[in-house]
């Protein structure tokens, strides 16, 4: 039979003060007695009573919170883009071992004008955002003084995000060197600064290479992949490559390739961005520009713990193309 664990009643009983003086002792608060903080401590050893932190934070008021905000037009399928995953992971890795807790908000574009400065309004250590637009993620400055965008913000919001124009151009360029010369591409919202970074990265290399340029809108979602390659295919059969904004994007891709009769790589080339789980998964497995997702929250979460953030704390972490059968016959 499992062991009852100690409660914060059974820590005041052996060191024979009131439950209010433990309360003080383990949230570290002022007002008591020397003799009586020691009995609390022999108590808490003797018991081996370990507090809850989140009731910890609760109970005393303290702001033992780190907040992630994530604007998705689609929240319901928050567990099924594999980047918010990968977002958490690397947040929980340097939470692991702390108090801290983190606490997860998805809210829609069209709800994040109110519901944002709500959430910024609560009391935290400070706060990730993702996909948030530059104007409401100045406006949750105003009102929270750490906050960190994972992706490129307004000028003055602290953010640190992957290279997302040379992710691009290393796509097209590898493309392109694999003899593709009508490659479109599917961007992601203009609203999200890591799409804009893919787009103008697309067009820079397009221009280089001397291609024309075929491009359709969508969204971070396998179905907007599936509407716009149906889409391109209408205008353009003769496309040979696609480059996707997304990994779950690409899946989007590969399934109205297949329902066409196109074989990939064959017929059409396609690579994605993220090289999540996904691009492994696929057949044939998606080449894919590699972020480092999981470092670069991990990096967000440590710079507010330690409180590094400010106007000036922005970085770019480099990427790198990994090359699979999507784009070359094994």
């Amino acid at each position: 039979m499992e062991r009852r664990k100690p409660t914060l009643d059974d820590v005041a009983r052996v060191a024979g003060v009131s439950r209010s003086t433990v309360s003080r002792v383990v949230n570290r608060e002022p007002g008591v007695a020397v003799r009586a903080r020691q009995r609390v401590d022999h108590a808490i050893a003797e018991l081996d009573y370990r507090p809850n932190a989140a009731a910890r934070a609760l109970a005393s008021g303290r702001s033992d919170i780190i907040d992630l905000v994530v604007i998705d037009d689609h929240p319901t399928q928050f567990g099924a883009n594999p980047y918010y995953p990968r977002v958490l992971t690397g947040i929980l890795n340097v939470l692991a071992g702390t108090d801290v807790q983190m606490r997860v908000s998805v809210v829609s574009e069209r709800d994040a004008p109110t519901r944002l400065p709500e959430i910024a309004d609560a009391a935290g250590l400070g706060t990730i955002l993702v996909n948030v637009t530059p104007p409401l993620a100045e406006r949750t400055v105003r009102n929270r003084n750490r906050v960190v965008s994972l992706g490129r913000s307004a000028p003055r919001i602290p953010s640190i995000d992957p290279d997302n124009a040379a992710g691009a151009q290393a796509a097209i360029r590898h493309l392109y060197a694999v003899g593709r010369r009508r490659v479109a591409a599917i961007h992601g919202p203009l609203s999200v600064s890591c799409a804009v970074g893919r787009r103008d990265g697309y067009l820079t290399a397009i221009a280089e290479a001397g291609l024309a340029p075929i491009s359709a809108d969508g969204g971070f979602c396998r179905e907007d992949g599936v509407r716009a390659t149906r889409q391109l295919l209408a205008a353009h059969p003769d496309l040979d490559a696609i480059f996707a904004s997304c990994d779950l994007t690409a899946t989007g891709v590969l399934q109205a390739l297949a329902e066409a009769g196109r074989r990939v790589p064959d017929d059409v080339a396609v690579v994605g961005f993220d090289d999540s789980a996904l691009a492994v998964c696929t057949t044939p497995p998606l080449t894919s520009v590699c972020q480092p997702v999981e470092r670069i929250a991990e990096l967000a979460t440590r710079a507010l713990l330690d409180r590094q953030v400010n106007a000036r704390w922005q970085h770019t972490l480099p990427v790198n193309l990994t090359v699979r059968q999507s784009t070359v016959a094994a």
